[in-house]
């Protein structure tokens, strides 16, 4: 599911990212197509080449579905959870599945003990992937649009599917 990005996957970040659907609820939402682009190359430069955090391709039987990434941000405080799936992957459940797999990864691979996300208000589907495995809601961020953005974190020792998988 989780793999690293390779230079033919251009084509499907832009899309990924282009479609309003999907970039709505990131970050400043939908950006020009260069700056999307730019970000895209940006993955090798500044993250790949200098190790700087976890970032990948998400792809289910081959075919690019998505984009997760876990790294540090100011705004949580610690290490953070971005995710995002192409329309036509909505609804099947593979945002909770990646979403579990990238805290997973967290614990088990970075050694933390927990886990930040941060989610647009109006976005409820990701705000009930989240609080299907675990996330509690910390605290608001007002944003100088007049949105709101709800920080969550999810414990190590508090996510019931993260202790039954090592368990069994």
């Amino acid at each position: 599911m989780l793999e690293r990005y390779v230079h033919a996957d251009e084509e499907d970040f832009v899309a990924l990212f282009m479609d309003e659907r999907v970039s709505r609820h990131i970050g400043d939402g939908p950006q020009p197509e260069a700056d999307v682009r730019a970000l895209f190359w940006r993955v090798f430069s500044n993250v790949y080449d200098k190790g700087a955090f976890d970032v990948w391709a998400v792809r289910e039987n081959g075919v690019h579905i998505g984009h997760a990434e876990i790294k540090p941000t100011e705004t949580s405080g610690g290490h953070e959870l971005v995710y995002a799936l192409a329309f036509d992957a909505w609804g099947r459940g593979l945002g909770t599945e990646l979403a579990k797999a990238v805290v997973a990864y967290g614990f088990d691979r970075l050694g933390l003990e927990e886990v930040h996300a941060t989610v647009a208000a109006g976005n409820t589907g990701s705000l009930a992937v989240m609080a299907k495995i675990g996330f509690e809601h910390v605290r608001d961020k007002d944003n100088e649009d007049g949105s709101v953005t709800r920080v969550l974190t999810v414990a190590k020792a508090g996510a019931d599917w993260y202790r039954a998988a090592g368990d069994a």
